[in-house]
């Protein structure tokens, strides 16, 4: 009986060789199981980019994995040598980066595979890389030297490293080619010496850059240097069917279109093959096979053994982590809750959130976190903590949260859970414009070593795989881009036919979709470690200045056990934040303290007038159409009705159905039931109807008997990709739970599709909760402090759903004065400005936004494009006196010519004595070059043109436009009349039209969304002189009036008035285009 082949692949490469190979790790792990293989290791260049994910299909489908990396090397160094005379004093060389390369081949640099056979070996190539990448600030590409790899000897020893001597681009290949076998025998030895004698192998790659002439030398000095001789497929891909995707690929990466770059194509495709295929490619070296079967088998490790740990957060002379979490917590809940004898259910509660974090050994963990929201709260910077952990009253004592759990009956097991032994997740918003100075922080306190961001993949999208595959293929920028205006982030757009891209570049745009493009920045997750994190994962830096970055997103560190803060910027904190610096110093506060987000003055019914009027542009998280549109029919009248509100307009509760039966409910036009009466106290706040992932978990006790952590586990069976499976393993335990509380058979069945109904939409209360303070804080500013509000929305720019635009658009709506740039009084960014110091304030009480006729906005020079620094330098010479003259400004701010021309352009010189005309004209004369003299007082150029003739009206908003994208004259109130006398009415008008009026209305486009729960009906929103409007467009009516609908800046619109509860929209029946003369801009489809 003949023994069956074996064979592992010990070279080959993912997707995550960026550019180079085309599978996921998953797809590798699969088919190599498919084949037959008894191992598989996957070394992408320079990197553990596959590490996590290798291990986990590894595990999935019961193959041992071997990791490790390519290395990119700028040179080796050897000493020449002959089997016949020993290495010694000798003539010492180096093979040098370009050296020893197959005719016409581009050089990648000099590429040395290294295995991992240990952890101790997987330790030291994650801490070369670190160090390597790190030593050089803003290095992100490898280029290392040999001296750097032996130098972790003394570290790491020798053991655990296995290297082989690679392709074509290997260091002894190219020895071969440059300087003969001498010199690779000087090769070997050199590698022999970094690795040790038992830590190097000759690799034999089946690939057509090793003909027999090669074989056969690489197997000579295998033998004459006592080294295995390994058989390896240099793999790029899991099959042939790859090739053309890898093809394309590699002219993507050359920049040149695939009739350019036969020379550097494959012939001989590197993909992974079975064991007889590679004993026939190497049959005149069968110990090749085998040996890699036997290397693969001594080397594979589970990675998930590699478990570094939290570090130990630094604490006062003696004393464990726990014991100072419980000093701290008490201390908060003391203040919130009193002594345990005034509320012993609180303290119960605590003390049990307390011996859950000991048990699951997380004490530090919370300590870390309290400390870094600590130091925002020293550094005067917004910052709260929301997500799950808005369940924990610990994190409420602790000021990490600004929600009550114990108030709101909040479960804990939906946090942090004995039966769930995760971490925690504690997701922490800081003020966007000030996150930087936190996460800087963080790297300081715990080093570069131990601390480092999350990776994001940036992945093919439709535009970029159809521009690259349509390059690749020979066709022209121009075409190329024009097929590209045709895609969206889902693929082609709605309306955009096969025929106008050919069908060969779909295909391929379609397999490149997804696929690694290069690593990016995830928004704010951070990894903190106790063992260094740099021998974890390599660490090097980010694109961003002075951010360090692991190789692994943030799905891989949870698989591989790191734990992951998240550091989040929020506009919309920084904006309450300037808001409540300004309203500080102006002395305005409550109850003898300053206004801030936790001590605005509550349940406030202007604050509910504003909501339920659906007047929320600018405010947080209610401001979209969709939002807009349920405010006046939820009719929110309490803080709980904001929670509901941020939980309902979700993707989730609108497939799931819940939003029409919740308003229904809630208006009285449909009874409250329950399915069980033991349901009630989980879904009585909600009227029966579930929202929140916590009342799944509250049913499953309540109706069930599970016990908390049951419960989260059923709500993480749910949530799961494999949710029918793991929801079919819980559900005899689920109706057993039910019988033994006399729930009936057609109720218990009634209650578990309820339940499965949360696999598509479960919302955490926790979440919503966080996002309600935010919610009521902004819309408190709006209503009381108008101009404070639109002001720090401006200054905090980019944020939110309105452009600056649709803001000061809206602010002009509710009286709120508005003021152009001026050299005289704008600051960098929006500031709110006394029109009149000298009279008092004289606000509209009586409106739903109390503006101020003493007040106003005053826009800063950020709002102009394009004058950079020059902002900064107006203010800062400002400080030593007013400017007297156009050339003082110039000659004091450093302004060029450009710079005084944007000025012009919206009238910030105006208050200098200069229309924008003049200024416009005197700027080529007075902008000030790297070296300047001063104008002798008199003698300045550019007053010749005094009396040029102002600009129109329409001259000054199209000029506005250009210069800042915005203007405080609105394009719509210019063609007004023209409107009117076609019987076409202002948006506000739509408010007491009668429902099924067929009107006809005109906006600026400011939004298109089509929603993946509206079944392709489109929405778009409208914005007038005098308001908003939504317009709905079917399916139909949007392929018939396509062009329109896409590319129009305005529309006339004609359709039907619909009404419901308050909420209006048009259903459109026909779309024109509206000329006028801005480009105004849109934020389409997100």
């Amino acid at each position: 009986m003949v023994t069956p082949a074996k064979y592992a692949e010990l070279h080959a490469h993912s997707a995550f060789t960026f550019m180079e190979a085309v599978d996921f790790p998953e797809r590798l792990v699969e088919r190599a199981v498919e084949l037959g293989l008894s191992g598989l290791a996957v070394l992408d260049v320079d990197g553990m980019y596959s590490a996590v994910q290798t291990a986990r299909a590894g595990k999935v489908f019961g193959l041992p994995i071997v990791h490790g990396t390519e290395l990119t090397l700028q040179s080796v160094g050897f000493t020449e040598a002959t089997p016949l005379r020993s290495p010694g004093p000798g003539t010492t060389r180096t093979l040098e980066r370009g050296q020893g390369l197959p005719a016409g081949s581009v050089d990648p640099g000099i590429r040395l595979p290294v295995l991992a056979t240990s952890q101790v070996g997987y330790h030291a190539l994650c801490s070369l890389l670190s160090t390597h990448f790190l030593k050089t600030p803003g290095r992100r590409k490898a280029g290392l030297q040999l001296s750097e790899v032996s130098k972790l000897s003394s570290e790491f020893g020798n053991h655990g490293l296995l290297a082989l001597t690679g392709t074509s681009h290997g260091p002894l290949q190219r020895a071969i080619r440059e300087h003969g076998l001498v010199a690779a025998r000087g090769v070997l030895e050199h590698l022999k010496e970094i690795f040790g004698p038992d830590g190097v192998a000759v690799e034999l790659p089946a690939v057509p850059h090793a003909p027999k002439l090669v074989a056969d030398q690489l197997a000579l000095l295998a033998k004459e240097a006592d080294l295995p001789l390994v058989a390896t497929g240099a793999v790029r891909s899991s099959d042939p069917s790859r090739a053309p995707l890898s093809d394309v690929l590699t002219a993507t990466r050359l920049g040149k279109p695939l009739d350019q770059v036969e020379g550097h194509l494959q012939a001989f495709q590197s993909f992974l093959r079975t064991p007889d295929e590679m004993v026939q490619l190497f049959a005149r070296y069968p110990e090749a096979v085998e040996n890699a079967a036997f290397i693969a088998a001594e080397a594979a490790f589970d990675l998930r053994i590699i478990d570094p740990g939290l570090p130990h957060f630094p604490l006062p002379a003696g004393g464990s982590e726990a014991e100072h979490l419980r000093q701290v917590t008490y201390l908060g809940a003391r203040y919130h809750y009193g002594t345990r004898t005034e509320n012993p259910a609180a303290w119960k509660l605590i003390d049990h959130e307390l011996e859950i974090i000991e048990q699951l050994g997380f004490p530090g963990y919370f300590l870390i976190v309290k400390d870094i929201v600590d130091f925002c709260a020293e550094q005067n910077i917004l910052c709260q903590g929301r997500g799950s952990a808005a369940n924990s009253a610990v994190c409420y004592a602790l000021g990490i949260t600004a929600v009550d759990a114990v108030k709101h009956k909040m479960l804990f097991e939906r946090f942090l859970s004995p039966d769930r032994k995760e971490a925690p997740d504690i997701d922490l918003d800081i003020e966007a414009s000030e996150r930087e100075q936190v996460i800087q922080y963080v790297y300081e306190k715990y080093g570069r070593q131990n601390a480092a961001q999350v990776a994001n993949v940036i992945t093919y999208r439709p535009k970029s795989a159809i521009r690259d595959a349509g390059k690749a293929l020979g066709y022209s920028d121009g075409i190329v881009r024009r097929w590209t205006k045709f895609t969206q982030r889902g693929g082609l757009k709605e309306g955009a036919t096969h025929s106008e891209i050919p069908e060969q570049v779909l295909q391929l745009a379609a397999k490149m979709q997804k696929l690694p493009r290069h690593m990016g920045l995830h928004p704010g997750g951070m990894v903190l470690t106790r063992r260094p994190i740099s021998q974890v994962c390599p660490v090097m830096w980010a694109a961003k200045e002075n951010r360090s970055v692991l190789q692994w997103d943030k799905e891989d560190c949870a698989d591989a056990g790191l734990v992951k803060f998240d550091l989040l910027g929020l506009g919309m904190l920084t904006a309450l934040r300037k808001a409540y610096t300004w309203l500080e110093a102006e002395g305005v506060g409550h109850r003898g303290r300053p206004i801030s987000l936790h001590n605005t003055p509550s349940e406030d019914p202007l604050v509910y007038d504003l909501l339920c009027a659906a007047e929320t542009v600018g405010v947080f998280q209610v401001e979209s159409r969709a939002q807009m549109n349920t405010l006046p029919r939820l009719k929110p009248r309490c803080f709980y009705d904001i929670v509901i509100e941020v939980a309902l307009i979700r993707p989730g509760p609108i497939q799931g159905r819940a939003v029409n039966p919740y308003l229904r409910r809630k208006n009285g036009r449909e009874p409250v039931t329950y399915s069980h009466e033991l349901l009630k106290p989980a879904l009585e706040k909600t009227l029966g109807v579930p929202l929140f992932q916590e009342q799944l978990m509250q049913i499953a006790v309540d109706g069930a008997g599970f016990s908390p952590g049951l419960a989260d586990q059923l709500r993480r069976a749910i949530g799961s990709k494999r949710s029918e499976e793991r929801m079919a393993s819980l559900k005899p335990a689920l109706f057993e739970g039910m019988k033994k509380n006399g729930i009936g058979p057609a109720a218990r069945e009634e209650i578990f599709e309820q339940l499965k109904g949360f696999a598509q939409f479960g919302f955490p209360e926790s979440h919503a909760f966080s996002f309600a303070y935010l919610v009521y804080a902004s819309a408190w500013l709006k209503v009381h402090y108008p101009e404070h509000f639109y002001a720090a929305l401006l200054a905090s720019q980019p944020m939110g759903f309105y452009s600056p635009a649709s803001l000061v658009a809206d602010a002009k709506r509710h009286k709120v004065a508005v003021f152009p740039p001026s050299v005289a009084a704008s600051q960098v960014g929006a500031v709110p400005v006394l029109v009149d110091p000298h009279t008092g304030s004289r606000r509209h009480s009586e409106a739903l936004v109390h503006a101020d006729e003493s007040r106003g906005v005053r826009l800063g020079f950020e709002s102009i494009k394009g004058l950079g620094k020059g902002g900064e330098r107006i203010v800062t010479a400002r400080e030593e006196g007013p400017f007297s003259s156009l050339s003082d400004l110039a000659s004091r701010a450093k302004l060029s010519s450009r710079q005084l021309e944007k000025l012009s352009a919206v009238g910030a010189l105006e208050d200098l004595g200069y229309s924008r005309r003049e200024g416009l004209w005197a700027a080529g004369a007075l902008g000030q070059s790297d070296w300047t003299q001063p104008f002798i007082p008199g003698t300045e150029p550019g007053g010749e043109a005094r009396g040029l003739p102002p600009m129109t009206r329409a001259e000054q908003l199209v000029a506005d436009y250009g210069a800042m994208n915005l203007s405080l004259d609105h394009p719509l109130a210019m063609v007004r009349e023209s409107l009117t006398g076609r019987r076409i009415i202002p948006l506000v008008e739509l408010a007491s039209a009668r429902p099924g009026q067929t009107v006809q209305i005109a906006g600026l486009v400011t939004h298109r969304q089509r929603p993946s729960t509206a079944g392709g009906t489109t929405f778009l929103s409208l914005e007038d002189e005098t308001g908003l409007g939504n317009v709905i467009c079917s399916k139909g009516i949007w392929l018939r009036f396509r062009q329109v609908a896409l590319e129009s800046k305005a529309m006339i619109i004609r359709g039907r008035v619909e009404k419901d509860a308050g909420s209006v929209a048009v259903v459109a029946e026909s779309l024109r285009p509206l000329l006028i003369p801005v480009a105004a801009r849109s934020r389409d489809f997100r």
